[in-house]
C-alpha cells in the first residue's frame, strides 16, 4: 500500500500552556450532566451544530508523531443518516506494521524511564482537557455512534474517570513494598512495563473503553499501537489530538485505523507485539487470543492477551420483588444504547407466579421509549450500522420461529428516518435453550423467560457460555445471598439495572467467554499492563 508522510504539525506540544489542570489525591467519578438545566441543553446543541459543520474532515495516521497517508481510504458514517460522512480515514495495512512498530519500539527506550510523576501528569492534563470538551466530544459520539445525549455523556464521563483512576493507580502502584524486609537486606518490589502494546478496542464505547485501554497502557509505560473501530476512528482520532495536545511524547501512541485482517492481525502476530489489549465479540478475541500464543520467530516472551468479549446477559425477578422497579431496570439495561452494550439486559428471566403482570409493564414501558435521530437526544438512536440491523432484524425473525412470542417492536422503526433504526423489540415465552436466549444479539431485543422460581431462575441464568453482568429483584436477604454465592456473572447487581458499571466502585470484567475478566476501573487492572520485578540487596554498610 502507497503511503506518503509529514511531520507532525506544529503547535501540538502545548502541555506547558495548559493551566489550572485539577491534580487529584482521591478519586471521585465525573458527575453527569445535568440536561433538565437549560444551559446544558444550549451547550449540547451549540456542540451538536459545531461538530456538524466539521464533518467530512480527512484525518491521517500518526506513527511516531509524523502524519501518514495512505492510497486507500475508509469512511466513517453516520447510522443516523448513512449519506453523511462522519469522517474520512486513512486505511493502515500491511505496509504500516512495521513503522508502526518499530515507533513503538524507539519511543519505549525513553518513556519506559520516565517517572511515574511524569506519565500520571499527562493523564491529569488529558483529564483536563477532556472536561473542557465534553460536550463537543460528546457530539461527536452523537454523529459517529449514535449515542443519545445521554449515553454520550455517560461514555466521556467514564473515559474522564480512568485518566484520574488509573493515574492514582499508577502512583499507588510504584509505592508498593516487598511484604517482608529480611534481616540484612533491603527489599524492592517494582511493577515495570511490558513493552509495545497492540490496543484494539471496539465502536460502541469509542471514548471510555478506547481510551481507558490507552491509558492505562501509557501510564504504567508502556507504548502503543491503537488500531481503532472502523466504526468509530473519528472519536479515537479526537481523542489522539488531546493526547497530543497534553504532551504525548512521539511513538508513545500510534494512531492507526484500519483493517483487521491486515494490519490487526499482522500487529497481534507480530514478535515484538508484548500485549494485546481487546474488547469486542467473543470469535474475534478467540482469533486474537489464538494467534497470540503462536510464538513466531525472534519472538522471546509469551504474550499477554487482556480480553473482553461480550455477554448474554440476565435479570432475575422473583415473585417477590418490586416490579416497577424491575421494569424499569430491565427495560433501562436492555434498550440503553439500542442495547448495543456488552453488559445490556438481553435476558429478562421472570418467576411465573408474576410473569403475567410483569410482561404487560414491561410491554407498556417499552413502547413508550422513543426512536429517531439522535442529535434530537431520543430514547434511543439508531444501531452501529446496516450489517449490524440486518443481523438482529434475523434474530427476531429466529426467535419467533423457535416458538418466541413477539410482544412489541419486530421491525425497523420506519417512521425515525434513513438510518439503522430497530423498533425496541420484546420477545416472550422463550425457551431457556433458544437460539436468541444464547447467542449474544447486541442490539434492541429482549427475550423474556418464564422460570417457576427464584432459584430456577439463577439456573437458567447460568446456562449460557457468558458471564458478564447480571442483576437480582427481590427482598429475601436470604435469596440476595444465594445469588451472590451462584450467580456466575463478574459483575452482579442486587436491586438495579445490569448495566452501567462506575469506575472503582464496579471493577468491569466477565467469566468463561465474556474474556479474561480483567476488571478495567478497578484495583488490579494496572497489574495487566505491568510486570512486577523483586530486587533483593545485601546490607553490606
Amino acid at each position: 500500500m502507497a503511503t506518503t508522510t509529514t511531520p507532525a504539525r506544529e503547535g501540538t506540544r502545548t502541555a506547558a500552556t495548559i493551566n489550572n489542570a485539577r491534580i487529584p489525591t482521591t478519586f471521585k467519578n465525573e458527575p453527569s450532566v445535568d440536561f433538565s438545566n437549560p444551559e446544558n441543553t444550549r451547550r449540547m446543541r451549540a456542540a451538536i451544530e459545531k461538530v456538524r459543520n466539521e464533518l467530512g474532515r480527512e484525518y491521517d495516521l500518526v506513527i511516531g508523531g509524523r502524519r501518514v497517508k495512505t492510497a486507500e481510504k475508509t469512511e466513517s458514517l453516520n447510522p443516523a443518516k448513512p449519506s453523511e460522512v462522519v469522517g474520512l480515514h486513512q486505511a493502515a495495512g500491511a505496509a504500516e506494521v512495521e513503522p508502526a512498530m518499530q515507533a513503538a519500539l524507539k519511543a519505549f527506550e525513553t518513556w519506559k524511564y520516565c517517572s511515574v510523576e511524569e506519565r500520571t501528569n499527562l493523564l491529569f492534563r488529558v483529564s483536563h482537557l477532556l472536561r473542557e470538551r465534553k460536550f463537543e466530544l460528546m457530539a461527536w459520539m452523537v454523529f459517529e455512534v449514535g449515542k443519545n445525549w445521554l449515553e454520550a455523556d455517560g461514555d466521556i464521563a467514564e473515559l474522564i474517570d480512568f485518566c484520574d483512576f488509573y493515574a492514582l493507580e499508577a502512583i499507588r502502584l510504584s509505592k508498593a513494598e516487598s511484604p517482608v524486609q529480611l534481616p540484612g537486606e533491603r527489599d524492592w518490589l517494582r511493577y515495570i512495563p511490558l513493552g509495545v502494546g497492540a490496543v484494539i478496542p471496539p465502536w460502541n464505547f469509542p471514548g471510555a473503553i478506547m481510551g481507558g485501554m490507552t491509558l492505562a497502557s501509557i501510564v504504567c509505560g508502556n507504548t502503543v499501537v491503537l488500531k481503532p473501530s472502523g466504526d468509530s476512528p473519528t472519536i479515537a482520532a479526537k481523542f489522539f489530538e488531546i493526547l497530543e495536545e497534553a504532551g504525548l511524547p512521539d511513538g508513545v501512541v500510534n494512531f492507526c485505523p484500519g483493517h483487521g485482517n491486515s494490519f490487526g492481525n499482522s500487529i497481534v502476530e507480530h514478535p515484538k507485539t508484548r500485549y494485546i489489549a481487546f474488547t469486542g465479540s467473543k470469535e474475534v478475541g478467540l482469533q486474537i487470543n489464538q494467534r497470540a500464543a503462536v510464538q513466531q520467530p525472534g519472538q522471546i516472551w509469551i504474550k499477554r492477551t487482556i480480553l473482553e468479549m461480550g455477554g448474554k446477559d440476565s435479570i432475575v425477578v422473583d415473585a417477590d420483588a418490586d416490579l416497577d422497579a424491575a421494569v424499569e431496570g430491565v427495560a433501562s439495561a436492555a434498550f440503553g444504547f439500542s442495547g448495543q452494550k456488552c453488559s445490556a439486559c438481553s435476558r429478562a428471566i421472570i418467576d411465573e407466579r408474576v410473569y403475567d403482570k410483569f410482561l404487560q409493564r414491561l410491554k407498556e414501558r417499552v413502547e413508550k421509549i422513543t426512536v429517531g435521530d439522535p442529535a434530537l437526544n431520543p430514547a434511543m438512536g439508531p444501531v452501529v450500522n446496516e450489517k449490524a440491523m440486518k443481523t438482529i432484524l434475523g434474530y427476531v425473525e429466529n426467535g419467533v420461529a423457535e416458538g418466541g412470542r413477539l410482544i412489541t417492536g419486530g421491525s425497523r422503526a420506519q417512521d425515525a428516518g434513513e438510518g439503522y433504526f430497530i423498533q425496541p423489540t420484546v420477545i416472550a415465552d422463550v425457551d431457556p435453550m433458544a437460539t436468541i436466549s444464547q447467542q449474544e444479539i447486541f442490539g434492541p431485543v429482549l427475550a423474556v423467560i418464564k422460570s417457576h422460581n427464584f432459584e430456577h431462575g439463577l439456573q437458567i441464568a447460568n446456562n449460557t457460555e457468558f458471564g458478564l453482568t447480571g442483576a437480582v429483584y427481590t427482598t429475601s436477604d436470604d435469596k440476595i445471598e444465594v445469588a451472590k454465592q451462584q450467580f456466575h456473572v463478574g459483575n452482579l447487581y442486587i436491586n438495579r439495572k445490569c448495566s452501567g458499571a462506575m469506575v472503582g466502585a464496579h471493577p468491569f470484567g466477565g467469566f468463561n467467554m465474556s474474556g479474561t475478566d480483567s476488571k478495567a476501573g478497578g484495583p488490579d487492572y494496572l497489574l495487566l499492563f505491568t510486570q512486577a520485578k523483586s530486587i533483593g540487596e545485601k546490607i553490606t554498610k
